[in-house]
């Protein structure tokens, strides 16, 4: 959530720079400035109101030290009647503070000044690329016939036990399921992130805190009878551990990772490109969450990359990385980089994770703050990024490494696969 202040200091900056993500926000910006002029004329009246009550009342006590009762009666009712006034001021307030909030969660977070202007995916920008294109031959098979061919993950019984987007792994596509999620929470933490497992329910409040609701109830889960949701993502749970706290400047950097599996409706997701793994309502993912101070925040975005990028480079697969132009970045981000490993067999681009750096935007929903060496308490950053999602790496380790004699896995998995193939 953006802050007043900057609303305030410097609002066409803020409608400026939302346009980018093509959103016209010129008409929010206004009605909350006006909200925000409202509440603090209505401050200033209940101030001044108050500070009269405060001077009736020694009034009354000097009157009634003269031994003026009836004069002093008489303040008490005019008295009664300021309190009344400002209980008054006091429900206008609160009136204008609830539509002042409710128009501040519509505004998404600014774009970093490098986010490029654009509309959709063909405008994003290719950041680099890495690892080498498999040379497969004309009869590659895409990843669900592979799945078929070899038993280890069937479609049509996720169908039947659950519905579409929820398939069953079995065999070694379960143990290679189970090897990635512990080599990717190993890789993590080793790089210096605390392994946290967290619940994979969430209330209302924490999916408020990062910024899921209210942009995105139609593609969560949700529990009626206990007005519980399902976790998009660990980013959730996990960020939110940090709610309403107020830490030190020498507890940062504070660095997370988790793995849950995790649930999107993904309404209206139909069509080849969403076929087999491609995209799930059901899907496992290994999460990584950093909380910096905010001079540090570009910097563990870019440690955040680079480790990333090595753990793809790890399983061989090829990739790019895109840095997100404004239409096609997320509601909270304030600057986003994907990874896209290649499928041959599908001859396309698999999103597998998203980096993402969300400033203040997230910790100021969160009431997530920390006090400097001043005193003078601060709203953190907060940033995360898939390290990685499953489905799609493992729709492109099975294509890219398919051979002849079976399906070839990378060497880094040998130890937690405890087999080199499927076959």
């Amino acid at each position: 959530m953006l802050t007043l202040k900057l609303l305030r200091d410097d609002p066409q900056f803020v409608v400026e720079k939302l346009a980018v993500k093509n959103f016209d926000a010129s008409e929010i910006v206004e009605k909350i400035l006006e909200q925000d002029r409202i509440r603090r004329t209505c401050q200033t009246e209940l101030d001044a109101s108050l500070a009269a009550q405060k001077a009736k009342a020694k009034e009354i006590g000097t009157l009634m030290h003269q031994g003026l009762r009836e004069e002093a009666e008489a303040v008490k009712k005019e008295v009664a009647g300021m309190k009344e006034h400002s209980k008054a001021i006091e429900a206008r307030m609160e009136e204008s503070r609830e539509l002042q909030d409710s128009l501040l969660v519509l505004l998404p977070n600014i774009p970093d000044d490098i986010v490029p202007p654009g509309k959709s995916a063909e405008d994003n920008v290719v950041v680099r690329m890495g690892g080498a294109m498999p040379q497969l031959g004309n009869d590659a098979q895409p990843h669900w016939e592979l799945a078929s061919r070899y038993d280890i993950i069937d479609f049509d019984l996720g169908v039947k036990l659950t519905g579409a987007g929820f398939p069953v792994y079995k065999g070694k596509g379960a143990r290679l399921q189970r090897a990635l999620i512990q080599y990717f929470l190993d890789f993590n933490t080793k790089a210096g992130y605390t392994e946290i497992e967290p619940p994979i329910l969430v209330n209302e409040a924490s999916g408020f805190g990062t910024g899921q609701l209210p942009d995105k109830e139609g593609q969560m889960y949700f529990a009626q009878q206990d007005k519980f949701y399902l976790v998009p993502t660990a980013e959730v749970p996990v960020t939110n551990i940090y709610r309403d706290t107020i830490l030190s400047e020498s507890d940062f950097p504070v660095k997370m990772t988790a793995y849950t599996p995790c649930f999107r409706r993904e309404a209206g997701s139909y069509g080849k490109d969403v076929r087999g793994l491609n995209r799930l309502h059901q899907f496992d993912k290994v999460e990584i969450v950093q909380l910096s101070l905010p001079e540090a925040s570009e910097r563990a975005l870019n440690e955040m990359v680079l480790h990333v990028e090595r753990l793809v480079n790890s399983l061989e697969l090829p990739y790019r990385i895109v840095r997100l132009c404004g239409g096609d970045m997320s509601f909270t981000s304030a600057i986003t980089y994907d990874f896209e490993v290649f499928s041959a067999a599908q001859q396309r681009w698999l999103e597998v994770s998203s980096v993402s750096n969300f400033k203040s935007y997230q910790a100021n929903r969160l009431k997530l703050r920390y006090k400097d060496g001043d005193g003078k308490i601060n709203l953190a950053h907060t940033l995360n990024g898939s390290s990685l999602a499953l489905p799609r790496i493992v729709a492109a380790i099975l294509e890219n490494n398919q051979t002849p004699d079976g399906i070839n896995i990378p060497k880094v998995l040998h130890e937690y696969t405890r087999f080199i193939r499927i076959d």
